[in-house]
Parts: C-alpha cells; sequence; structure tokens
C-alpha cells in the first residue's frame, strides 16, 4: 500500500509539472489498476482487474493509472469521466485470444457492422473519455491469421486497439500504438476529438491502418507520426454521418498505400477538412501485405459511395516516394451503408484547394488524375505551387491509351496503370485551376504533360513543364471548352504546344506565353481556328 501511495504522489506531481489542466476535472481520483489486482506481468491475464478500475473510476471520475509494466487483457469499455493514463515504461498488451473479446455491434448503423465487433478499448455514447501517458499499447495482431479471402469474411475476429462511437470530449495523447489486428483506432460519430503527438507503427497484419476518423465532427489532431501498411491519415463515412469541421496539421506519414485519404467510403460525406504540414516518406517496414513500399499514392481524395466532398483545404505537403503523387476521384460505386438503406446515389465532389505541394521519387510513370463520370463532374478545384518530378518513360502507346470508365469500381489510384499524360490526366471536371506548377521527368516521356477530355473551363497558369520533341504536344485538350493557358515556359525543345481536339473544343485563349523553344504553337482535329484568341506571347 506504500508503494502505492508514492505511485500516486508521484502521478499527481507530473499532471502538475507537466499541466494537463484540460482535464483537471477528472483528477481528482486515481485508481492504479494494480489496487485491483493487475499484476502487471505480460502473462497474467489482466481483465477483471482493468475492469474493476475502470468500473470504480466511472462512479465520480478521475484517472485509471497503468504503472510500469506489461498488463495483458482482452477487451476494456471505457465509461464516461474516465482517463486512462499510460506511464512511461508500461505496456498494455493484447490479448491473442479472441475470446477475452466481447462483441460490440453499435446502435448506430454503418457499413462495419458486419464483421468488426471486438476491440481492445470500446466506448460508445460515453463522453470526457481519454487515453493519455508515454506507455504503450500493443495489439499483438499477427496473432490473428486471416482464414479467408472472401469479403467480409476476411475482416473476421480481428479486433482494432481502439473503437469509440458516438462519443463525446475524446482526447488520445501522447502514447505508442501499435502492431493492431486490423484498423489500429476507429472514431465512428464522435465529437470534439483531440487528437497530439501520438506514435503509430501498424505492420502486424491486413487493413493496418494508421487511424480512421469517420462520419465525426469537429476534430483536431497534430504532431502525430504513423508508419503503416495499409492507409495511414484516413478520414471514411462509413455510416450516414458526415465527417466535417477537421483540422490536421503537423504529421510525418508513411504507409505501404495511401499517406492521405479521404474515402473509400463516403456515405455521409466530407466537409470543411483542413490538413497541412504533412511529411510523407517512405516506410520503415521491409515487408509488404498491400501496396509498395514507398506508398501508392501521397494524397487520395474520392467519394464513391454517395454523399458530398467539399470544402477541403490540403497544403505544405512534402511526398517523398509513391505510385501517384495526387488522385482525385468521383465515381458511383454505390455500396450501401447497411443493408436497409437507401442506395446512395453519385455523390457531389467540389471546392477542393491544393497549394504547395512538392513530389519527388514518384515511383511509377502513372501520373496524377482528377476524374469524375459522365454527367457527374468534379467541379471547382486549384491547385497552386505544385512541383512533381515523375520517373518518365511512357512511351507513344501510352499516350494513345483509351482509359475506361471504371465507374462503378473500388478508387485506387493505380488501377488505369500508365495515363496518356505523364503528368496530370483530368476528364469528367470543370472549373479545375493550375497555378505555378513545375511538372517535370527524369528521363524522356512521349506523352502530353497534360490531358483533358470533357474537361470545361480549365485555367493553366505559370506551367513550367518538360516535354519530348516526339510527343504530340506539351498539352491536349478533347471535346473541352473554356480554356486558359497563361505564363507556359517549356524547359525543353517542344513540337507543339497544345493539341486541341473535338467540336466542343472552343473559346481558347493563350497568352503571355513564353513559346521560344515551341516549333508549332498548335494542332487542331474537328477545331475551328476561329476559336483560338492569342496575344502578349513571345515566340
Amino acid at each position: 500500500m506504500i508503494f502505492n501511495r508514492i505511485l500516486k504522489l508521484m502521478f499527481c506531481c507530473t499532471i502538475i509539472i507537466f499541466g494537463f489542466n484540460s482535464y483537471s476535472a477528472q483528477h481528482n481520483s486515481y485508481y492504479s489498476v494494480k489496487e485491483f489486482g493487475a499484476k502487471g506481468d505480460g502473462t497474467t491475464l489482466d481483465t477483471e482487474a482493468i475492469r474493476k478500475a475502470v468500473n470504480k473510476c466511472a462512479v465520480n471520475g478521475g484517472t485509471v493509472l497503468f504503472p510500469t509494466g506489461n498488463y495483458l487483457t482482452g477487451s476494456i469499455d471505457l465509461k464516461s469521466n474516465v482517463d486512462i493514463y499510460i506511464q512511461r515504461g508500461a505496456t498494455i498488451w493484447g490479448s491473442t485470444n479472441i475470446k477475452d473479446y466481447e462483441e460490440r455491434i453499435p446502435e448506430l448503423k454503418s457499413y462495419n457492422d458486419y464483421f468488426l465487433k471486438h476491440s481492445l478499448f470500446y466506448a460508445e455514447n460515453a463522453e470526457n473519455i481519454s487515453i493519455r501517458g508515454e506507455g504503450i499499447i500493443d495489439g499483438q495482431g499477427a496473432a490473428y491469421k486471416v482464414t479467408t479471402k472472401k469479403k467480409p469474411d476476411r475482416y473476421f475476429n480481428r479486433p482494432f486497439i481502439i473503437r469509440f462511437v458516438e462519443c463525446k470530449n475524446v482526447k488520445i495523447e501522447g502514447i505508442t500504438l501499435q502492431n493492431s489486428a486490423m484498423w489500429m483506432q476507429q472514431y465512428l460519430a464522435c465529437e470534439d476529438l483531440f487528437i497530439r503527438g501520438i506514435k503509430v507503427y501498424n505492420h502486424a497484419n491486413k487493413n493496418n491502418d494508421m487511424i480512421d476518423i469517420d462520419g465525426c465532427k469537429n476534430v483536431v489532431m497534430s504532431d502525430c507520426f504513423g508508419d503503416t501498411d495499409d492507409d495511414a491519415l484516413t478520414l471514411k463515412s462509413t455510416s450516414d454521418r458526415i465527417t466535417e469541421n477537421v483540422s490536421i496539421t503537423n504529421c510525418v506519414l508513411s504507409s505501404h498505400c495511401n499517406a492521405i485519404k479521404m474515402g473509400t467510403e463516403s456515405t455521409g460525406g466530407f466537409r470543411n477538412i483542413v490538413i497541412s504540414n504533412i511529411v510523407v516518406k517512405p516506410s520503415s517496414s521491409p515487408s509488404i501485405i498491400y501496396g509498395y513500399h514507398k506508398g501508392t499514392s501521397g494524397i487520395t481524395l474520392a467519394t464513391v459511395d454517395g454523399g458530398v466532398l467539399e470544402g477541403i483545404n490540403i497544403s505544405n505537403i512534402r511526398i517523398e516516394g509513391t505510385q501517384v503523387p495526387i488522385y482525385m476521384r468521383l465515381g458511383n460505386r454505390g455500396r450501401k451503408h447497411h443493408p436497409g438503406a437507401d442506395q446512395p446515389g453519385v455523390g457531389i465532389f467540389k471546392d477542393v484547394n491544393i497549394s504547395n505541394v512538392m513530389a519527388t521519387d514518384v515511383q511509377s510513370k502513372i501520373g496524377a488524375s482528377i476524374t469524375g463520370i459522365p454527367g457527374h463532374k468534379i467541379q471547382n478545384v486549384t491547385l497552386s505551387n505544385i512541383k512533381i518530378e515523375y520517373p518518365g518513360g511512357g512511351t507513344k502507346e501510352d499516350a494513345e491509351k483509351e482509359i475506361p470508365e471504371l465507374k462503378d469500381h473500388y478508387p485506387e489510384s493505380t488501377k488505369w496503370g500508365a495515363l496518356p499524360s505523364y503528368g496530370f490526366y483530368l476528364r469528367h471536371v470543370n472549373n479545375i485551376t493550375f497555378s505555378d506548377v513545375e511538372i517535370k521527368s527524369k528521363i524522356s516521356d512521349l506523352r502530353p504533360v497534360f490531358v483533358c477530355e470533357d474537361a470545361e473551363n480549365i485555367q493553366i497558369h505559370g506551367l513550367r513543364a518538360a516535354s519530348n520533341f516526339e510527343a504530340e504536344s506539351v498539352l491536349k485538350f478533347i471535346n473541352s471548352p473554356g480554356i486558359t493557358i497563361s505564363q507556359f515556359q517549356s524547359f525543353t525543345k517542344t513540337k507543339t504546344f497544345i493539341s486541341l481536339n473535338g467540336e466542343r473544343t472552343k473559346e481558347i485563349v493563350l497568352i503571355n506565353n513564353n513559346l521560344r523553344k515551341v516549333e508549332s504553337v498548335y494542332s487542331l482535329k474537328d477545331v475551328d481556328a476561329k476559336e483560338i484568341r492569342m496575344g502578349g506571347n513571345i515566340q
């Protein structure tokens, strides 16, 4: 008992020194799990002792303390007004026996209900809850084998480490999370979520996401590190709740799949999202379950199951590696978020700003893309101060490749393979602006830098690009009205500046471009030369 009193005193001093004032209302009482019988020896199952500490703490609120030790446990239900604090030197180990985890199906219906039933830390409709400290939670996820490739059965019996549903005032801070059997952490329809200074390493099993912010509102996340096999920073909408009012900044991310991803599930949609100051770098893990060693994409924005994606601002992103730097997709997979739900229609994708992005060491010749589907266009997207260095190597066959719509497919940036352009491919879009963009390739590429098809109101200002002399053109437009190109500069001698094709291609403005390295300004196919207005160009 004397030892436990000393621990309590030391912990109180720590709280005072480091100033965890935001949770001072919960710090009236401290409950060491060892007082309730936890052994902390790494072999004894401490589940019941931890549950007793949580239940006792929940009566009046307070902090459940994990002192230095190794705590083996099954599922723990977190209650309102309970703060979990894991001291440095303490590790919570998830049991490798699925029978130690209780099944929890939330009241809120979502796509996950059928197969995601187990979690190490679970909370539903709780308020003022937190998991903090300098310790570790390890799910021992490699112990859970995937026994079938059938969907969704392949997700069965693999517990999350954290799953909170419809909770308010949630705080996750300082801890290290590693080796989940499934997603590391999912916050479903939570409100007022604060995440700061956590470290995530997740390469133990399939579907090893870093974090899934799903249908939540009022979210602040900062100063985090993630290295995962599956998607890293992942925003979803697997229920009818929208993910909105989210600010994420100052993080370093590594993923074998997508570093920054919005979607795939999108039923409720996404609104008012700000993501800034992110470094995307190759994973430190040499083993790959999904994806590629240096990642699939740097930035993926996708809505394919209905829902709106609007008011998205992404800035100050440094991408090293990945197959594709930027991928935006409006599709129509149309998956219901539960069997009784209405069939979702095509979603809305609009009002997106991406700025100050530098991508180097791109690993494939695929290229970046912004694509909607016939009759449903991505609208009002601005990309500014973008610098991308591609590997090159595209062929004339690649340039002539026809790209299928695949409107009902999973939205993956690599699904088409090499695109007809090596920089950006645009199709079924409206009002897209590029400003101060630099596109290069390490070796020669025989594709245009941009190809735009069924693309209305395209503005390209301050493009600097390298184009092979044998390429059809630097820029190619097919059935795309309302084009303005200004302040272009070529790094290399170029045969043709702009190729204009299709009867719908009209209202072309070329002003103040440096065309000294261009042999021919334009080529026309089924386009009237009277549709072209030129002025202030240097030739």
